[in-house]
């Protein structure tokens, strides 16, 4: 009888240490998992802003709260020059991307026609920098003779249409940028820029109907320029516009996409999300 009572407290120890180990087992499992999750460094974005027409006052705040909202990023801002004529001064420097993961343009500088000052912020894009294009971006250096910032852009655009309501129409559903995009969506009091021409490497995402050209024009859309990923996006001319949490929500996925941190389902990466 007493053998019995130590064999049956034996074998009971020995059920005991299994399930104490496979705990410790599951817990450091889930604490590694933790520990990776809050030391993924957030992505390093220059925001550069400015120029004629737009409230970048407030647009920079708008962005820069709605995009930490949903992306675990650091920004750093440079909003300057208040005309088309204006040259943004970290541009002048060839290494003006340097240590950023991202750029986010968001720049209305139409009438600069440097042609090297030009190819030498396209150019950081073609050897790798992922970039997010924002309205009037797209009409940037559109005076000036070089092809470099539209085919970093993927389009070619010089004018607009009033600014009126339109309808945004998804076209690629599934696509990861656009799997959480409304089927049709309502922007009110927004400028449809006229795409001239939609360079070779650019893939549409989106599109809405012009009243004045009486047809679809992209007003969203992906380009590969050399090795860079870019997202851009016509809309965005009102802060109403850019304060809706549809438009956020886009730019959001279609940076993470740009910096490759986007999943097929739309989610971002493990880290890179508003849940890390």
């Amino acid at each position: 009888m007493k053998l019995q009572n130590q064999s049956g407290m034996g074998s009971y120890l020995v059920m005991l240490q299994k399930a104490i180990g496979f705990v410790a087992l599951y817990c450091s499992f889930f604490f590694s998992l933790a520990i990776h999750s809050a030391e993924t460094k957030p992505l390093k974005v220059l925001m550069v802003m400015g120029g004629c027409c737009h409230d970048y006052t407030n647009q920079v705040k708008i962005l820069s709260e709605g995009l930490r909202a949903r992306v675990n990023l650091e920004i750093v801002a440079v909003v300057e020059g208040s005309d088309r004529e204006h040259r943004v001064s970290i541009y002048e420097n060839k290494n003006w991307a340097d240590g950023y993961d991202a750029v986010i343009h968001n720049e209305c500088f139409g009438m600069v026609k440097d042609n090297s000052f030009i190819e030498n912020i396209a150019a950081p894009h073609g050897k790798g920098l992922p970039g997010v294009m924002l309205h009037c971006s797209t009409h940037s250096y559109r005076a000036a003779s070089t092809d470099a910032w539209r085919q970093c852009l993927g389009v070619s655009s010089f004018s607009h249409e009033a600014r009126r309501d339109m309808t945004v129409t998804n076209i690629a559903k599934a696509h990861p940028i656009m799997k959480d995009f409304p089927v049709t969506w309502f922007n009110p009091q927004d400028e449809l820029y006229k795409v001239e021409k939609l360079w070779p490497t650019a893939t549409p995402l989106a599109e809405a109907y012009g009243i004045e050209t009486k047809k679809t024009h992209t007003c969203v859309w992906i380009n590969e320029y050399g090795k860079g990923k870019l997202f851009v996006t016509t809309m965005g001319h009102q802060n109403s516009t850019m304060e809706q949490p549809v438009y956020l929500d886009l730019v959001a996925r279609g940076l993470l996409w740009a910096c490759g941190k986007l999943d097929e389902d739309g989610r971002a990466k493990t880290g890179y999300g508003n849940d890390r």
